[in-house]
């Protein structure tokens, strides 16, 4: 980091935690403390007036709550960074913030050094990220995507299911014998399966059809 300060304003609807982050932030070299506010819509006109380089945002809040003060402060004040310091670690709240355009995620739990570096990273543009939530994030990376069935298809499994044969399945839904080859087909390759059994097992498992 260079020898510029990095102004910060702190966002918490709680008196005691902006205090305590502050105190955290006090005796850390380019850092100043600009400002403080204790709800989103407060939030937006501290960073209009002061221009903070970043805003250490709590995500729930009144009148505002952080996700929308987020987006709003980025809409504003574009040379402002938003770093979401909270206790909430879900994966909805992770990527409402993310989709608001906050440039990291910290949780309260960070230490004194955590939080510094994680202040002038954040004034350098660079992603921040609790480990927990990188974790999270990861694994939701890592999860397969999620599979759509059509609704004939979905009706064709269920034939399936019921133990009819392909030629049963075309009367039962009024449609051609190569139709129902042509859906099953399709279904076996959005399950990754090569059989009908594995079909109808893979299908109950992730609830695409029911029993």
């Amino acid at each position: 980091m260079n020898d510029r300060t990095v102004r910060v304003i702190l966002v918490d609807d709680h008196t005691v935690m902006r205090a305590g982050v502050a105190a955290l932030l006090a005796g850390e070299p380019g850092i100043e403390i600009a400002g403080e506010a204790g709800d989103g819509r407060a939030a937006v006109a501290l960073a209009e007036r002061l221009r903070p380089d970043v805003a250490l945002v709590d995500l729930r809040m009144p009148v505002l709550d952080g996700v929308a003060a987020t987006a709003e402060i980025l809409a504003r004040c574009p040379g402002t960074r938003v770093l979401i310091l909270t206790t909430y670690d879900t994966d909805e709240e992770i990527e409402r913030a993310v989709e608001a355009g906050a440039i990291g995620y910290l949780l309260k739990d960070a230490t004194r050094e955590q939080l510094a570096d994680a202040v002038h990273a954040a004034a350098r543009g660079e992603t921040v990220l609790a480990p927990r939530v990188a974790q999270r994030l990861v694994a939701r990376m890592r999860q397969p995507a999620p599979v759509a069935l059509t609704a004939r298809e979905v009706e064709v499994l269920n034939a399936v299911a019921d133990g009819l044969s392909n030629a049963d399945i075309g009367r039962r839904l009024v449609i051609a014998e190569a139709t129902v080859k042509t859906h099953l087909l399709r279904v076996f390759a959005k399950l990754d399966v090569s059989d009908r059994t594995r079909a109808v097992v893979v299908a109950l498992e992730r609830g695409l059809i029911k029993r």
